[in-house]
């Protein structure tokens, strides 16, 4: 035998082509050969979380979850024109209402997953000696803010400075505002960074970045209501009971204890105890069109 001959492989029988094709068939019947993916568009408000959530997931299951993190409103966005997608949550109700009333999620799947509050959120070492809310009008100081026409931090910061300040003081905070950010991860990033004094963020971002951040808590009588995390399917889906059980999975035990371990409350009781005070839960709120960008 040349050698050639002794490393060409053999051509497969008939026989063995036949029991390849069964074998394959027989692990796709038992679900082995391919798994379902879904995929989830969230707002970044929920990112930490929903990254270990979907690892975890994969883990325990074998479906994999891509994860789309944005703006609350661009991530929508992208859903609707790809009418793809397997789950929509965002980063407060206002645009999962927005969702519902454009058919864009399936309302009798709706369900809550965490709560969040407004806070201040400047650097660690807080530089700019940031205390209270009138702080923001300080001259020189910069002050970052969440684009409020996409991102629903950006709306609820809006409505703190529409009840807090005069039209006068508005106009002053204006002058201070070094940029408009596109998500909250990129918001929290842009502080911790120290391109910014100070912004409106969540209360969990200085879980993010805990040795970078430092919360400053706002009275209760500035914060007019504190947000949520919504989950629905999307009207998209191709699986929806595949949809479903990552469903069950965020908002059960587990999904609940990993958002808790993040820093995000588990009920809303738990963090109107926080603020101190009774405040409307989600809700929506529609930002004049002064703050929002040509």
């Amino acid at each position: 035998m040349d050698m050639q001959t002794a490393i060409r492989s053999p051509r497969p029988s008939r026989a063995a082509a036949r029991l390849s094709i069964g074998l394959v068939l027989c692990l796709m019947g038992t679900g082995l050969a391919a798994q379902p993916r879904l995929q989830v568009f969230a707002g970044a408000a929920a990112k930490p979380a929903l990254e270990e959530l979907a690892r975890l997931y994969e883990r325990r299951t074998g479906t994999g979850v891509a994860l789309v993190l944005g703006g609350s409103g661009p991530v929508l966005t992208q859903m609707r024109l790809a009418r793809s997608g397997d789950l929509y949550l965002p980063g407060s109700s206002d645009y999962m209402a927005r969702a519902r009333r454009e058919g864009l999620v399936l309302p009798e799947t709706e369900r809550p997953v965490a709560w969040l509050v407004p806070t201040l959120t400047v650097p660690h070492d807080n530089p700019a000696r940031v205390r209270t809310l009138r702080d923001l009008l300080r001259p020189g100081l910069r002050v970052l803010l969440a684009n409020p026409e996409t991102v629903c931090l950006g709306a609820y910061a809006v409505e703190i400075f529409e009840h807090a300040f005069t039209p006068d003081e508005r106009a002053v905070l204006r002058r201070n505002l070094v940029n408009y950010t596109d998500s909250c991860e990129r918001t929290a990033a842009v502080v911790a960074m120290k391109q910014a004094d100070v912004t409106v963020g969540w209360h969990v971002f200085a879980h993010w970045y805990p040795d970078r951040l430092t919360t400053v808590r706002l009275p209760p009588e500035q914060v007019l209501r504190i947000g949520y995390l919504p989950v629905a399917v999307s009207r998209f889906t191709q699986n929806r009971a595949a949809a479903e059980r990552f469903l069950d999975f965020v908002t059960g035990p587990e999904g609940r204890a990993v958002f808790a371990r993040h820093g995000y409350f588990e009920s809303p009781e738990a963090a109107l105890q926080w603020l101190g005070a009774q405040r409307p839960v989600g809700g929506e709120y529609e930002v004049p069109r002064s703050w929002l960008m040509p």
